[in-house]
Parts: structure tokens; sequence; C-alpha cells
């Protein structure tokens, strides 16, 4: 494996972003990389960016000029690009004497190779992911409570209908998102093969609560489900009452215009 760019460096930031709801990767099949599984390339003068294919991008040791160049340089590459940007950052040190640990602010290792970078990586990257669908879910119940609040009052409509359905198929998709591409309940898949760096992914696991984080958002998604979906049969069975009262109207309006007929007569 080749060695990392960042190698004689003591000290370097590390950022993840969440760019975009993916990220095509097919556009890097020319680039030279440093390894793969996932995507880790040269970046700026003396970086390393790993790339994720769920819209991710960590970038270690590159100053604020050398990271907007290279995100304004991947762009075309962004699959449905995000306006507000989820962003999370560690400092490493590299430290040959010290112990090596890990914490929310900072990790120290005792060297720098570039599978350590690749963990190190996915656990922000799982990090940013957790904290855009977090948000996305606080959103989700700050406008799901005024749709319950008109129904309560007995006030619906065919919009509220759309927008429970709306707020179905949104969970459904993080759902998708989060267990078919992010995968953040599993580790990373170089594990695998190099089981000498489970601790150091077990340790950043724990430091970004990434496990409890991850139920946590299940069970808001089986919530926010299960709010959404019971509003919407209420509203569904409100209106099909009160199709049965305008049945019941016009059957009893044929009956009256069939008795005043045979009055008539």
């Amino acid at each position: 494996m080749s060695a990392s760019p960042l190698q004689g460096m003591s000290e370097f930031s590390g950022r993840a972003l969440f760019v975009g709801n993916r990220l095509d990767l097919q556009s890097f099949r020319n680039t030279h990389r440093l390894a793969a599984s996932p995507l880790t390339i040269s970046a700026g003068v003396q970086g390393v960016a790993v790339l994720f294919r769920f819209g991710v991008v960590v970038m270690f040791g590159l100053s604020s000029i050398e990271e907007a160049s290279f995100l304004a340089g991947i762009a075309p590459s962004v699959i449905e690009p995000f306006r507000d940007l989820e962003v999370e950052e560690v400092t490493i040190r590299i430290s040959p004497e010290g112990e090596e640990s890990v914490a929310s602010s900072s990790t120290v290792l005792h060297d720098m190779d570039i599978t350590k970078l690749q963990i190190i990586a996915d656990a922000l990257a799982k990090s940013v992911v957790l904290g855009h669908y977090e948000t996305t879910l606080k959103e989700s119940f700050d406008r799901i409570e005024p749709l319950a609040s008109k129904l309560q009052q007995g006030k619906s409509s065919m919009h509220q209908g759309h927008s429970l359905l709306s707020h179905i198929g949104d969970v459904l998709m993080i759902q998708v998102r989060m267990v078919g591409r992010v995968e953040v309940s599993e580790k990373p898949e170089l594990l695998w093969d190099l089981p000498q760096y489970e601790r150091l992914y077990a340790d950043l696991e724990d430091n970004y609560e990434l496990k409890e984080r991850h139920r946590a958002i299940e069970r808001k998604l089986e919530l926010v489900s299960r709010t959404a979906e019971t509003l919407f049969d209420l509203t569904h069975n409100k209106r099909s009452l009160r199709v049965e009262w305008y049945i019941v109207f016009l059957i009893v309006f044929e009956i009256l215009l069939t008795l005043f007929e045979m009055w008539r007569v």
C-alpha cells in the first residue's frame, strides 16, 4: 500500500461533509488511488480525501482554500446536493511515544497509515449521516404536530392527507438510505481482512455513539411513521364517514322524491 501523503505531519485536521444523497465514484476511475473500499485519493498539496458512495466526503490535512477547491472539483459527481451541509471535525495527532486514544475533538495515533485514515473516515462519515437525519426527523416532528392539532380540532383537508403521505414516504426513504446505503450499524468491510484495526474502530464507534444514535433514530422513525399513519387513517375515516352521510342523504332525497310523485298521482 502506498505511503500516505500526510507522512511526516505530527498533527492535521479531518473534516467530514455530507454533500449530497449520492456520490458518483465512477467519475474517479482514472484518478490515482491511494486505497479502495472506501475510495481514498490524494487531495490538495499534501492531503487525503476519502469518498463514500452514499454522499460523504472526508478530507484530511487540507487548508480552507484546498478544501473549497476540492469540493468545487467534485461538484459534478454529487447527485442531489444538499444546500446545508452536515459537518464533523476532528484533530488527529501522531505520537509514536504516546498511547493511542480517541476523543470527540481529537484522536491520537502511534503512527499514520491509509487504513487508519479509512477507519476514522468511516466513523466520521456515519456520524455526519446520523446528524443529518437527526435534524431531518426533528423537522418532521415539527411539521406533524400542527397537522395533529388541526385534526384534533376537527379541521382536516385533502392537503393534510397528502402531507401525511409525504411524511410516511420520507420515513421510508430515510430507512432505505440508512440501511441499504450507509449501513450505519455495520463495521467497515476492510476490518474483515484486517482485524488488528478493530480496536480503533470500536473506540471511534463508542466516541461518536454510532450504535446508540442509530437506535434512537430507528425509534424516532417508528414513532413518526406510526403517528403519520394514525393521523392519515383518522383523516381517511372522517372522509369516508362524510361520504357515507352523502349517500344516506341521497337515498333519503330519492325516497322523498318518489313519495312526492306518488302523492301527486
